[in-house]
């Protein structure tokens, strides 16, 4: 390397003691800046944001994160915002990560290390649990039919952003497997008497009240959790079946009177009168 980024690493790699000297000097500059506060993980079906305080003012964040089986990485580089997505980092769902949100004034010499990691002391960090932390968003109604006394649901599994080989995104199906749980909960159209059912598949055929219509929502459960076990209850459905009527209509034609298409209304009214 003829850069000036070959020349400092070559330096750093052959005066070890001058390598110390200078991450101490970079940590006891950090140091003295503002701390982060007030952090927070949110995750909605696996997509996760981490927040914390203050805004920076003269200075930027970088966020490191680090699982118990997997190394320190950099995300959210220098940035002026106090959030950042970290959800491509965190996709071993059954591994605890740790955060650090490091304050950073940048000089020249920091900025050719922007891609190494080397966490300091004296760094604010937050521990997560990701398995039990990722907050189950709303499952959807891929179909549903009424049919006779039969209501027929199909549940839709919410997506998460991780992905298969070929591309395809996991559901939260894929991920708990038969750690996940629906319920169905339904009701009479206009009645506040609620029923409910659960399964562990994603289908529910039921038996209701023939000719009545019903409302109904579904509710994921991860079985398995002591907080955030349940999901957004999905959109609320509703069936619209008409009543049938016990008498039937009869229409009775007489072509040699008028056809329905051709007698004014007037006329098929004043028709039935006389024949009345």
């Amino acid at each position: 390397m003829g850069t000036l980024e070959g020349d400092l690493l070559r330096a750093l790699h052959s005066v070890t003691h001058h390598n110390f000297l200078f991450f101490f000097f970079v940590s006891k500059g950090n140091s003295e800046l503002p701390t982060a506060v007030n952090i927070t993980w949110s995750s909605i079906n696996f997509k996760t944001i981490l927040q914390w305080q203050p805004e920076p003012t003269t200075y930027v964040y970088t966020v490191e994160i680090s699982g118990i089986n997997s190394n320190w990485e950099k995300v959210c580089i220098h940035t002026k915002e106090t959030e950042c997505d970290v959800t491509d980092k965190l996709e071993k769902i059954k591994d605890t990560y740790t955060a650090h949100i490091v304050p950073e004034m940048l000089s020249e010499t920091e900025k050719i290390f922007a891609n190494k990691v080397f966490p300091m002391p004296g760094i604010n960090s937050k521990h997560v649990f990701m398995c039990a932390l990722a907050k189950i968003g709303r499952p959807g109604i891929q179909t549903y039919e009424l049919t006779d006394s039969k209501l027929k649901v199909l549940v839709e599994d919410p997506l998460t952003p991780y992905r298969f080989p070929n591309k395809s995104f996991k559901s939260i199906r894929d991920i708990f497997k038969n750690d996940l749980e629906y319920t169905l909960y339904y009701w009479k159209d206009q009645s506040t008497g609620k029923k409910e059912v659960t399964s562990k598949s994603n289908q529910f055929e039921i038996s209701v009240d023939k000719g009545k219509n019903y409302c109904f929502y579904v509710q994921a459960t991860i079985l398995s959790r002591k907080e955030n076990r349940k999901s957004q209850e999905s959109k609320v459905n509703c069936t619209h079946q008409r009543d049938v009527l016990d008498v039937p209509i009869i229409l009775t034609v007489f072509p040699k009177l008028c056809t329905l298409k051709m007698c004014p209304t007037r006329q098929i009214y004043k028709l039935f009168i006389e024949l009345g």
